[in-house]
Formats: structure tokens, sequence, C-alpha cells
């Protein structure tokens, strides 16, 4: 792009900036006058699209009759013209309201480096075969990402400053073979001690570095058909033994075709263990499993072997319950949940119990498709949540609950980025499970000093790095600070040249990070993947 070109989409923005910051109507000849200019001189310097695409607005102006607009109205209007100008902060994409799908089959990657260079191209490299990559310098962040993530590959770096990858995976052995994660080692250091070292804690690759990334790209891609092949023969989770989530839709199925024949009800419950985070906090993931382990071997004891219990996600459960109406149900999960919390819990020199929520649903009904009674389900089960925890709910007491709410936030010293983004979010479809709430803030400052945070609903936020007053990494320390900080999930925007700001917003807690200029697509891709793990 030449200095003509440059000076052009700078005075374009100018003009966009000084437009928000002005509260007055904006007269319909201005505007014309504005994109005239735009159409004139694009053409002459080379930037034909802006050209054209501002000739087109132009005819436009000239046919409406409009005789002021107000920002709002003009942003949309502009809204082509606003992409192409910003195209050095968000690339500009034609199709930028069509919907971004992850699907339980894309691959997670999770990558480990403390080299950030090596960390953001890896990263780069293996988004572009379609993975979603968790990419972290940090041992801790790590740990927890692999028991949240259960990733279908697992790439560590064996050298890194402040440990390991040797005592990464030490720490993960058994976990990494309960979910039979690949594993792929990368060092420079290539002798043969190194190498059987690696094999010996169970890696499954070892890459040396300089990588040939074609080769690696392709060795991880089989690591993750072979994960993922094996996934779909599995009936059971790997860690507690229950059914999994692919075996439930096989036997809702089977459910459905006996109701059809004997119009004998069923009923499904989503089962949610209280508080599970702090046990994972407090006591750590190994006593989070154990807690897991035992939550299935005691409902496989008690319930009937006509009963299927499957692990859902996390600390979520599902019991199928053939013959059974709504309040023989809730009379069974009462009865379970009475037991449960009796049961006592053990780590070191610590005791302690817990328990857990249930929201159940009837189905009486061979329309009913698994989604519906997981979401009836679910919408009970959050009532329960709500309502203090450690109890059953029936769906028809959940029928006039207000949805949860999920507040997303935006900030950005810019206030067209602002915009955009918002414009941006208020497109994602969430389904009936939340009402969403977005508001914009254009420093850090503003948004600690808004009353809008004081809530306790789950918060989403897209935190620019580079601003005035307070910095993002500013706001996601003291966010990460908060004696509530569970409920943000962050994705932090930054230039390509600031490795040192990659790497403290992860050790900070970022749940993931975007390189300036992004894809609008892409952003609207991870925000729709980090709000599956938001309960």
């Amino acid at each position: 792009m030449d200095k003509y070109q440059i000076a052009l989409l700078a005075n374009v923005r100018k003009q966009l900036q000084e437009w928000t910051d002005q509260n007055e109507e904006i007269p319909h000849e201005e505007v014309y006058r504005f994109l005239h200019s735009i159409s004139g001189t694009s053409a002459t310097i080379g930037l034909n699209y802006l050209g054209d695409r501002s000739r087109e607005l132009m005819e436009a102006v000239e046919k409406n009759q409009k005789k002021t607009w107000n920002y709002a109205e003009l942003n949309t209007f502009l809204l082509d013209i606003i992409k192409i100008c910003y195209q050095d902060e968000i690339q500009s994409v034609e199709d930028i309201n069509k919907p971004i799908e992850i699907s339980e089959q894309t691959a997670n990657v999770l990558l480990v480096d403390d080299d950030l260079s090596m960390l953001m191209y890896l990263k780069e490299q293996f988004e572009k075969q379609g993975w979603y990559v968790l990419a972290t310098a940090s041992k801790e962040k790590a740990i927890t990402a692999f028991y949240e993530l259960k990733p279908d590959c697992f790439v560590v770096d064996v050298h890194m400053k402040d440990c390991t990858g040797f005592d990464i995976l030490s720490f993960l052995r058994d976990k990494t073979k309960q979910l039979f994660v690949p594993i792929v080692m990368m060092s420079v250091d290539n002798q043969r001690e190194t190498r059987l070292k690696a094999f010996k804690l169970g890696a499954d690759d070892f890459f040396v570095k300089p990588l040939d990334m074609e080769e690696s790209l392709l060795r991880i891609g089989h690591h993750i058909e072979r994960k993922q092949m094996f996934n779909s023969y599995l009936m059971f989770d790997e860690l507690t033994g229950a059914y999994n989530r692919t075996y439930l839709k096989e036997i809702y199925s089977q459910q459905l075709s006996s109701y059809d024949r004997l119009k004998d009800p069923f009923c499904l419950a989503i089962l949610d263990l209280d508080f599970f985070k702090r046990i994972n906090d407090q006591y750590g993931h190994l006593m989070g499993d154990r807690v897991l382990q035992a939550f299935v071997e005691y409902m496989k004891h008690e319930i009937r072997p006509t009963d299927h219990i499957f692990r859902y996600g996390g600390e979520e459960f599902i019991l199928l319950l053939p013959k059974t109406n709504i309040k023989e149900a809730e009379t069974v999960l009462n009865r379970l949940l009475d037991l449960f919390v009796k049961k006592v819990f053990t780590h070191q020199s610590n005791s302690f119990y817990c328990s857990f929520s249930g929201g159940v649903v009837e189905v009486h009904n061979t329309e009913w498709p698994l989604e519906k009674a997981l979401h009836q389900a679910d919408e009970a089960l959050y009532i329960a949540k709500e309502s203090g925890r450690q109890k059953i709910v029936a769906s028809s007491q959940s029928k006039l609950v207000k949805k949860r709410t999920l507040r997303m936030a935006i900030i950005d010293d810019d206030s067209i980025i602002r915009t955009m983004l918002k414009e941006l979010l208020s497109k994602i479809d969430v389904g009936d499970r939340y009402e969403v709430k977005i508001e914009v803030f254009k420093d850090g400052i503003e948004f600690f000093e808004s009353q809008w945070i004081h809530s306790s609903d789950q918060y989403f936020v897209i935190l620019d790095g580079m601003m005035p007053k307070m910095d993002g990494l500013e706001v996601l320390q003291k966010l990460r600070q908060h004696k509530r900080h569970d409920q943000y999930t962050v994705i932090m925007l930054t230039s390509r040249n600031s490795e040192q700001d990659i790497q403290r917003a992860l050790e900070l807690g970022a749940d993931d990070y975007m390189t300036k200029p992004f894809k609008l697509m892409e952003l609207e891709a991870r925000v729709r993947h980090l709000m599956k793990k938001m309960k």
C-alpha cells in the first residue's frame, strides 16, 4: 500500500471518528460529499473496490430522501467502507454475516511452548488446518486447559524456562493414558537420551526443531484422525466409566422407539456437581477426578439395571430413566441426592462433602428430539442452581423462568472498532439459553467504574491490548484478582509485534488471544467455541 492510499484511508477514518464523537445528526449533503470524495480519489490511486463501493452507496444516498442521519444508521449504511478502512485492525471479509459453525468434530489442539515467536507461528499454522488451538506458555495453564479442553492432540516443547515439557507430561501421565490423547514433543535437542525419555513418559511422536512444517502438519493430522476415529468407537467415558455423549444419542433414540410401541414415558435428567471448580482449585484436579469417578460408581450402584448414566461434559451427567414418569423420577433423584450428600471425601488430612443439582424432564412424544429434551432439562437445572443448589427441579416448574443473562463487554479505545464488534456479537445466535446484554467501553477505567459489572452473571470480554489510561494487560490483571474471576471469559486483541504482551496475557489467564489484523469471522468462531465452555 503506497503513501497516497495510506493517507486516504487515514482521512476517511478521521471523518468517521469525528461523526462518532459528535452527538448531533449528520446532514444528508455531508454524507454525499464524503462518498463523492472517496469515489473520485480511490480509483485514481488504485483502491478500486473502495471506489466502486463508494459510488454504489452514493447512488443509494441520491435516492434516499433522508435529511439527516444519526450515527447508528450511518454506521450500518457505511459498514463496507468501515471494513476496508480498518483492515489493518480487522481483515475485511465479504461474507461477514455468514454464520460460523464449530462442530463437535472440530479438532482441539493444546500447544505449549515458552518461545513466543514459535508459539504464535505454530498456532497460526495449526489454525489454517481448521483446528481449534489453545496456546500457552504456562505449565499451570497447560494443565488446567488439558482437563477442560480434552484435546485431540497435545503438542509440547521439551525445554522451557520455568519447567520442562517432561515435567508437564509427568504430571499428566495418567490422565493422557485415560483419555488416549496423542502427545507430540518438540525440541532442538535430538539426542537419543532426550527422545527415549519423551517416549518413556508417553509421547507418541517427537519433532526436531527447526520443524519441517509440511511434514509436521501431516503427522499431527494423522494423530488427530486416529484419536477422533477411536472416539467414534467408544461407548464409555474414559475417566469415569459412564457412557459417553455419542452413545447417549443411540440410547435416546431407542427410548423414543420404545415409547412409540408401548407408550411408556421415560425421563431424562441433567445432573451437575455443585461447586466442583472449588474442589479442583482447593484439592487439585486429581482429587476432582476421584470425585467424578466416585459419583459415577455411586450412581451405578444405586440406579436400576435398565437406567443409564452418561457423562455429558466436565461435571455434568445425564441420567436416562426408562418407564418412569416425572413424579417417579423426582422421587428417585431426591433419594439419590439425599444419600450422596452424606458421602465423605478425604484429601490428605481434609474431609469434605459434595452435592449435585438436577433438572429433569418427562418425554412422552416421539417428535421430541434429544436437543429439545436436553434444553428442557437444562432450564430446570438452571433453576435448581439459581435457587440454592443441592436440589432437583422438574421441567414443568421452570416454564415461566427468565433466561440466564450473558453479559458481553467490548473494551477498546477506537469507537469504530467498538461499533463493529458490537454488531458482530449481536448477530451471534446463542439459542434459547441466554439473554445477551452487550456493552462497549472506551477504556478499562470506564469498565471498572460501571455498575454493569456488578452482578452474578457470566461475562464475556473482548479486550484490546493497547489503550490509554489503563491498558488491556492491567484490565486483565485486575479481572483475575477479582473474587469471582471465574465469571469472566476473556479474548485479548494484540498486535503481531507485541510478543511480550501476548506472553503476559497468557500468564495472566487470557482464555484466548488474536493478533491484528484479524478476521471478523475468525473472531466469531472463537467466541462461539469459548461460549460452549461457559455454564
